[in-house]
């Protein structure tokens, strides 16, 4: 079965680049790229856990934080991952250039307001590890 697939897949590719179309096996890049992140960038891995039971109101109060997060033109990369074995149990990336960009980000009403909503909605807090991005040379 898994030989006819990759057939019929290298066919499907042959005819397109014989046919004069070029074959879509990657998409243009988009976002931050690699490259763009300054050498020592400061990034952030945290972790929360939900309370028994208030796993489905910590995704609810923590979800919006995505779009808010990567439409501050300070933040680089964020991402929210959510523990698939442990439901309620959320790690954090984030990078910025430097501290003084994350210590801004934390000063934005909305993770303010976050934070607010733990003590209801966490165990134990919001625990960070702060990071420096290595493998990238100064500019």
């Amino acid at each position: 079965m898994r030989k006819t697939i990759t057939t019929l897949l290298a066919v499907t590719v042959l005819t397109a680049v014989g046919a004069g179309a070029s074959p879509t096996l990657a998409r243009e890049p988009s976002g931050v790229r690699y490259e763009q992140i300054p050498a020592g960038a400061y990034s952030i891995v945290a972790q929360v856990q939900a309370k028994p039971g208030q796993e489905a109101a910590l995704r609810a109060a923590t979800l919006p934080l995505v779009e808010l997060v990567r439409g501050d033109p300070k933040n680089l990369v964020y991402f929210l991952q959510e523990d698939r074995a442990k439901p309620g149990h959320f790690v954090f990336y984030e990078i910025f250039a430097t501290k003084e960009d994350f210590e801004a980000h934390n000063a934005m009403p909305y993770v303010k307001d976050w934070f607010a909503k733990l003590p209801t909605l966490a165990e134990g807090g919001v625990q960070v590890m702060r990071m420096e991005v290595l493998g990238r040379e100064p500019r």
